[in-house]
């Protein structure tokens, strides 16, 4: 639940829905008897493109961030409600509710939820806005000797309260593609070859040289073979890749211009000399 004291801190701060960016915050809508922040506007498109209202019912502020309970595509598809009216009607609230499935808290008592009122605006039936200066905001000096009767005077000063948000800066992805080259191995191969060879007759083989008919046609056939590369593929796994990230500490110097109040005393008259004493 949003607080009074958080509204300052809502108005442009980035709008996340269950940790997905949605856009950024816009007007805040109070309700209209109890002052307690009701909705609030965000910009879901470019630059300044239409703006949609989110209940803060469920919202909470994490280091700047407004963080809500609705999907990017809930928020996208609210219905149109003109923002420029300041207000809204009972039955465009109801139309809300139904849209995030909220039940109607305030029923037949259901009163108009106006737009918080600017920070220079007098306080009006919205309640007085978060920001605006008090009596009770130590930011402001004041003479504090008609409130409490003391003869002192408070001495205030701004300071830095200097903190970090996280951003986008980029991306990186990994993409996988196919590519052909070519490979040459050597294989050794082997061929047959035909050799004729001729040899004397001898008394060794004379037997089979003389064996058959004397004179007479015939063929002798050799059958010759050689080797011939043969060419399969398969496909293996070589090595895993991925992504990851590592966090780097570095150190940025962070400058801006403070304000703070002096006193000073402008000194008692000496009544004998008639000269001024002036005390610091």
């Amino acid at each position: 639940m949003i607080s009074q004291e958080q509204l300052r801190d809502i108005e442009g701060a980035t709008v996340y829905g269950n940790g997905e960016k949605v856009g950024k915050a816009g007007q805040i809508f109070l309700d209209d008897t109890t002052s307690t922040p009701e909705w609030v506007t965000v910009n879901t498109g470019l630059f300044k493109g239409r703006e949609t209202f989110v209940p803060l019912a469920q919202a909470d502020l994490r280091d700047g961030d407004l963080q809500v309970p609705f999907d990017k595509e809930t928020i996208k598809g609210a219905p149109n409600v003109d923002v420029d009216n300041g207000h809204l009607t009972p039955d465009e609230e109801a139309q809300l509710y139904r849209h995030y499935g909220l039940a109607d808290h305030r029923s037949d008592s259901f009163t108009n939820t106006n737009r918080a009122s600017d920070p220079n605006d007098s306080p009006s039936s919205t309640g007085e806005r978060a920001g605006a200066v008090t009596d009770d905001d130590p930011g402001t000096a004041r003479d504090t000797k008609d409130l409490d009767g003391e003869d002192a005077m408070t001495r205030s000063e701004e300071r830095l309260n200097v903190g970090t948000e996280r951003q986008e800066t980029g991306r990186a992805r990994l993409r996988k593609y196919v590519v052909t080259e070519q490979v040459q191995q050597t294989v050794p191969v082997e061929r047959e070859e035909v050799r004729v060879e001729r040899e004397p007759i001898t008394a060794a083989n004379r037997d089979a040289a003389t064996d058959g008919p004397d004179i007479t046609d015939d063929e002798h056939e050799v059958v010759l073979h050689e080797d011939r590369p043969v060419v399969q593929k398969e496909t293996v796994p070589v090595e895993r890749v991925r992504l990851s990230k590592d966090t780097v500490m570095d150190e940025e110097q962070v400058s801006d211009d403070v304000r703070k109040e002096q006193i000073e005393s402008d000194g008692a008259i000496d009544l004998n000399s008639g000269q001024r004493e002036d005390h610091r």
